[in-house]
């Protein structure tokens, strides 16, 4: 069996609509041979709880990962979603006493807090292993891609557009980096304001 051929590199570069850096997208890219889907080792996402939020604000994970939330505050969190991909709840807790979670189906998740309303996360559940999460500087790197063709599309929690009309098919067949833009139209962010819900009750 001849050993996998691992190509080449996708940078990416994403913007909002006024031409900002955009931090948070997430970036998939599918390529059209499922004989090139590699399973990732040694993948342990985490979504920590800091300051009465969820951090990272936006984490992407492949299909069938245990997911970890541990609780860095010194109160407790009740972690829920209600998303089709994934419904579950972590009753309260502090610590890492919390059993990681299975996201055994591919799509958005949104995180909330049942204690502190205004927390917000989203887990982006993905059925190709390549992808990536843009920084503060709204760039990105997909490593170690096996040649062949690809669908590149972009995902973002305040996008106006469907995540499909971003698609773009290239192809990898060398060392070469690929280098990708887009420029995203956004809602505009909502975000409940904080309070000071169970003050002196360990929340």
């Amino acid at each position: 069996m001849a050993s996998q051929v691992y190509a080449g590199e996708i940078r990416i570069s994403i913007k909002d609509g006024q031409g900002q850096m955009l931090e948070d997208a997430v970036v998939t890219a599918t390529p059209l041979d499922s004989k090139n889907i590699i399973k990732p080792k040694n993948n342990k996402p985490v979504v920590d709880q800091v300051s009465k939020e969820f951090l990272p604000h936006v984490v992407p994970v492949y299909i069938n990962s245990l997911v970890s939330f541990p609780n860095s505050d010194n109160i407790r969190h009740h972690v829920y979603s209600f998303s089709p991909a994934k419904k579950f709840e972590l009753p309260l807790y502090s610590g890492t006493s919390a059993a990681p979670v299975l996201f055994d189906k591919p799509g958005i998740v949104t995180l909330g807090c049942n204690i502190h309303d205004w927390m917000l996360g989203y887990i982006y559940v993905s059925e190709t292993p390549y992808f990536v999460r843009s920084e503060k500087d709204g760039k990105g790197l997909i490593r170690s891609l096996p040649e062949g063709e690809y669908v590149v599309k972009v995902w973002h929690p305040q996008m106006i557009d469907t995540e499909d009309s971003t698609a773009r098919r290239i192809a990898i067949s060398d060392a070469v980096a690929a280098n990708l833009e887009w420029q995203l139209s956004l809602k505009p962010a909502f975000k409940l304001p904080r309070n000071a819900v169970g003050k002196g009750f360990g929340y």
